[in-house]
């Protein structure tokens, strides 16, 4: 709850914010962070938990808990076990489908953010968003 209403316009906010939630060692995991219109934090969803290299994501889960929530945008987020926070081409694939699903919705996709160990890797600072 301490997290709650935290600025998570930086890539590095992001990051802070889910080294504090629970994972599960060794597996992937997805998040997604609602946030309002100044980039506040509302609500964090895990959405799954993969194994090693791989996490299922649908939009209709990331955007569940966003829609409710009525938030203005979302950021989402999952590690990579392997150390390297380099995008797979599913993790490319993904992303794009989430940005179409968050126009369609009146959501934006502001970033997707992977992290592996102390590294990560943020979409949109690479512009791929």
């Amino acid at each position: 709850a301490g997290l709650l209403g935290s600025d998570v316009s930086e890539s590095r906010a992001v990051v802070r914010v889910v080294n504090q939630l629970v994972r599960e060692p060794g597996k992937e995991c997805f998040w997604s962070l609602a946030l309002d219109s100044r980039n506040k934090l509302q609500h964090v969803q895990r959405i799954s938990i993969g194994s090693l290299d791989s996490t299922l994501a649908h939009p209709r889960e990331v955007f569940e808990r966003a829609i409710r929530a009525r938030a203005a945008a979302i950021v989402v987020t999952h590690n990579h076990p392997s150390g390297d926070p380099t995008p797979s081409d599913d993790d490319i694939r993904l992303t794009r489908r989430l940005v179409e699903a968050g126009k369609i919705l009146g959501i934006a996709l502001v970033d997707h953010i992977i992290i592996a160990g102390d590294r990560h890797y943020s979409f949109r600072s690479h512009a791929l968003l």
